[in-house]
């Protein structure tokens, strides 16, 4: 509780409080002051709780910091007894229930505005369904709530980008260095240029120099070309490869899946079929067995009650409404019916007819293994529902893995090695963590030993110090080794002692005389002590009244304190946004006068007759930057033109290219239909002629 206290008298020392408290003044506080120091530090996290206790009724005061408390999600520890006695304590301003809320409201007070700030747009305002009704209400509810979602999305960009490290300066100082940079390129260009046009054939240079830079660049989009086909090949690769792995598992699979030879019947509906059997035929007409069970056993049961349900509902339905006295009817005939039945019951039971009995005994174990026919039927259909899932997830993570690192899911013998290395790893693992954990163990063991030792020697020490203070020998356990250390020269004066005991006893006597005598004098003394005990007693009486009333009127003063620091902030920041904009309209002057100073600069190079002015002037620029993109212009329309009527001929040529390319693939093919005749056993020389495809390709080509 003390380090509780001392960190709220810290905190409010700091800014933005300044309440220059101590520990005894702070703790000192009456409850209404302890109230207002709750509610300043609650008008900080939200404006809006900025009040005066004093002016405000105690009621509207519990309510207004229990509304807030509430929305910032404060929880004071207990059940409901103990929110009670809270609100309560809030209300009075017990310092057991103030003291921890300004500790948890001290420790997060950013945290909180942050969450008082988003209160007021995020808390939802609840609307009656009857005022929902109107088509006016429901649409302005509706509009509100979409300005909060708005709201919600806005300030997680603004977070996000507050998060981000972007600043403004930042991005000004890059924006200042870029215009720098651009006026260097451009300074630089001119230079060139300048450079350039007193060489012959710049034109020449330049047209040849913009087609190098066309031809690298298509060298750079030809090799990330190159990079990105050589990864579609890795991945093609790897693809190849897991499905070589899947089929060789699958044909292991199959291998392993030898039908036996053995003779059985298929059923096959009302037909049975005389054929060996295996594993797979095996499986087939088990799950053959199962869904003839679901159609023609489970699904029409289910179908049935469904059917009886829905008519049982739809009779309800069409009743008509039942009044009290409709039940109470309902209820006697229900009870006549149970009656009855008992009854019949009874004559049943009475009768005790053997067949009856024997026959009941075979229906109860019918119907039990039916009930139990069914729920196995429903754990398999759930356990099949539950392997096509597990199925789909793993598809779903084997598809992810390859995606996100192209590699496949270890399987078969492969996977038994990477088990196996686990497990020594592991073994040796928990071996090695084992020993870790001991000598943990042991060591903390240890440091428990030895703090509870050193707490036991401090506690022992402790008692002994309270028993000597106790008993009024305080330091005796100090003193206890130098009496030990002096115990043999203690040994030696005792013989000294023993003779001289008896000038001791006179001593003795001396001295209590001298004290009777002491006595006698102070008795007159400690009369006067009483009295002046008894005058002390008023005069702290009467100081402490003259502190209550000091305490009330240093309150007051506290408070008007407070309402004169609230208009001086006030007129600071009216202060402050008036020097803003005194000095936001200055640097306006100054940035109209430098635009008036460019256009009579502009003005004057435009008007000068000095060809030199003119040339610095901003549209000599802009009428010499224009007439260069115009010549540009003409000659990409020079060139559009020379491709234009250059695309006919080149595809032409390019669809010659293509049909050569046919009829080379068409001679690769003939050439390895022959030799693959010529492996099979036919001998002979490799043919001259041409095929009729090739015959009309050639055809084609000649005409062409």
């Amino acid at each position: 509780m003390s380090d509780q206290i001392k960190f709220i008298v810290d905190s409010l020392n700091k800014e933005p409080f300044r309440k220059n408290y101590n520990l005894i003044t702070f703790d000192s506080l009456e409850p209404m002051q302890l109230l207002q120091v709750l509610s300043d530090v609650l008008a900080e996290i939200d404006p809006k709780q900025l009040v005066d206790l004093r002016e405000e009724m105690p009621e509207q005061t519990a309510k207004r910091m229990l509304s807030l408390l509430g929305i910032l999600k404060y929880k004071p520890s207990g059940n409901a007894t103990d929110m009670s006695t809270f609100r309560q304590g809030l209300v009075i301003g017990s310092k057991p229930v103030i003291y921890p809320v300004l500790h948890w409201l001290l420790q997060r007070t950013n945290e909180l505005k942050k969450r008082a700030y988003l209160a007021r747009f995020l808390i939802k305002l609840e609307v009656p369904s009857e005022f929902l009704q109107d088509e006016t209400v429901a649409d302005t509810n509706k509009q509100y709530e979409e300005l909060m979602e708005a709201f919600k999305t806005l300030h997680k960009e603004y977070e996000q980008l507050k998060a981000s490290g972007f600043s403004t300066a930042e991005i000004r100082k890059d924006i200042s260095a870029m215009e720098e940079e651009k006026d260097q390129l451009i300074k630089r260009v001119e230079h060139l240029k300048k450079r350039v046009e007193t060489a012959q054939n710049y034109q020449w240079m330049l047209k040849i120099a913009r087609q190098l830079r066309v031809e690298k660049e298509r060298e750079e989009y030809l090799a990330q070309q190159k990079q990105e086909q050589k990864n579609q090949l890795f991945h093609a690769v790897q693809r190849l490869q897991r499905v070589q792995n899947q089929l060789k598992s699958m044909r292991q699979a199959a291998a392993d899946a030898k039908p036996e030879i053995e003779t059985g019947y298929l059923h096959v509906g009302q037909a049975a079929l005389k054929l060996p059997t295996s594993g797979l035929m095996k499986r087939l007409e088990e799950e053959i067995k199962f869904n003839l069970y679901m159609v023609t056993e489970k699904f029409p049961k289910e179908l049935e009650n469904k059917k009886k349900e829905l008519h049982f509902l739809q009779k309800v339905v069409s009743e008509p409404a039942m009044g009290h006295s409709d039940l109470l009817e309902l209820e006697s005939k229900i009870n006549e019916i149970n009656t009855e039945i008992n009854q019949l019951i009874e004559k049943k039971m009475m009768r005790n007819e053997p067949i009856e009995g024997k026959l009941s005994l075979y229906r109860q174990q019918a119907s039990i293994i039916s009930r139990k026919k069914e729920a196995k039927a429903e754990e398999l259909q759930e356990a099949k529902e539950k392997l096509a899932s597990l199925e789909r997830e793993a598809s779903l993570k084997r598809n992810q893995t390859r995606e996100f690192d192209g590699t496949e899911v270890l399987k078969g013998d492969e996977f038994k090695r990477y088990v196996s290395k686990l497990r020594s790893k592991s073994t040796v693992f928990k071996k090695k963590h084992q020993i870790i954990a001991e000598l943990k163990a042991e060591f903390g063991l240890l440091q428990r030993t030895e703090e509870l030792l050193k707490q036991r020697h401090e506690n022992i020490q402790q008692q002994l110090q309270t028993m000597e203070e106790k008993k009024g020998i305080s330091g005796y356990s100090y003193t206890q080794e130098e009496l030990e250390r002096v115990s043999a020269l203690k040994s030696e004066v005792d013989e000294m002692k023993g003779r001289t005991l008896d000038d001791m006893s006179e001593m003795v006597k001396k001295l209590n005389s001298l004290v009777s005598e002491k006595k006698s004098a102070l008795a007159s003394v400690i009369k006067e002590l009483r009295q002046l005990r008894q005058k002390c007693q008023e005069l702290t009486q009467e100081c402490d009244e003259k502190k209550s009333q000091y305490d009330s009127c240093a309150a007051g003063l506290e408070s008007n304190r407070s309402k004169l620091e609230q208009e001086v902030r006030r007129l600071r920041e009216e202060c402050l946004q008036e020097e803003s904009r005194y000095h936001y309209t200055n640097c306006m002057i100054k940035n109209l006068e430098v635009q008036l100073r460019r256009a009579t600069d502009e003005m004057k190079a435009y008007i000068s007759s000095d060809q030199q002015e003119k040339r610095k002037a901003i549209r000599e620029q802009y009428t010499k930057n224009i007439a260069e993109q115009e010549n540009l212009g003409k000659k990409l329309r020079e060139k559009q033109k020379v491709v234009r009527e250059s695309h006919g001929p080149n595809m032409k040529q390019a669809k010659m290219w293509r049909d050569l390319q046919q009829l080379m693939e068409c001679k690769k093919q003939c050439f390895l239909k022959q030799q693959s005749q010529t492996s099979i056993g036919q001998v002979g020389f490799p043919r001259l002629c041409y095929t009729r495809e090739e015959n009309v390709l050639r055809r084609h080509l000649i005409r062409e």
